[in-house]
C-alpha cells in the first residue's frame, strides 16, 4: 500500500517535495478525512459526486505524494491519562536541529515539534499525566539535552481543536 512504501521509502522526512496542485475534490476529499478518518470510501466518493474507483485513485495518489502523511484519530488527552499540557519553547545550539528533533521524538508525551524563527528555535508540544510528570520531563529529559540552551513552559489551560468538524462544509461549494 502507499502508505507502507511512504514509511519504507528511506526518504529523508526533513526534506519537503513540491507541492502538488490540488482541484476541489482533492480539498474536499481532504476535508472529509480530517473530520473523520474512517470514513470508507464509497462515502467519500458519494460525497464528492465522483465513482468509488476515482475516490480510489485520489487518496492513493494523496498518500503517494505525501500531501496525506497518514491516518490517525485525534485524542482527548485529558481523558487519556494525559491531563497535563504544555508548550515548551527552547533555545538550541545553532545548527543542532536534527540531532536535537531526533531526541525530543524519542520523549513520552511529544506530539508536536516545529523548528521557528523568533526569540527561541523549538517549539514542543507535550502532554503528560501530570504537572508532576512534566516537571520532570523538562528538568530532568529536556534540559539534559546538551544542545538545549534554555526552556521556557507554558502550561495549556484549555485546547480547542481548529480541525475540520461537523460545522465546516465538507461538501463540494
Amino acid at each position: 500500500m502507499a502508505a507502507e512504501q511512504m514509511a519504507d521509502s528511506g526518504e529523508d522526512p526533513g526534506q519537503v517535495p513540491a507541492a502538488r496542485t490540488l482541484d476541489a475534490i482533492d480539498r474536499a476529499i481532504l476535508r472529509i478525512l480530517q473530520t473523520d478518518g474512517r470514513a470508507s470510501i464509497r462515502a467519500v466518493a458519494e460525497r464528492v459526486h465522483v465513482s468509488r474507483a476515482n475516490a480510489y485513485a485520489r487518496i492513493n495518489r494523496l498518500v503517494e505524494d505525501r500531501v496525506i502523511r497518514g491516518f490517525s484519530a485525534r485524542v482527548n488527552h485529558e481523558r487519556a491519562g494525559q491531563g497535563a499540557s504544555a508548550y515548551i519553547t527552547l533555545k538550541i545550539v545553532q545548527n543542532s536541529w536534527r540531532t536535537v528533533r531526533e531526541q525530543l521524538q524519542a520523549l513520552p508525551g511529544a506530539t508536536h515539534i516545529a523548528l521557528v524563527s523568533g526569540d527561541f528555535d523549538v517549539l514542543l508540544l507535550v502532554h503528560t499525566p501530570d504537572n508532576r510528570a512534566l516537571r520532570e520531563l523538562v528538568l530532568t529529559r529536556i534540559q539534559s539535552i546538551p544542545e538545549v540552551l534554555s526552556t521556557r513552559t507554558l502550561l495549556v489551560f484549555e485546547e480547542t481543536d481548529l480541525g475540520p468538524g461537523p460545522d465546516r462544509p465538507t461538501e463540494l461549494a
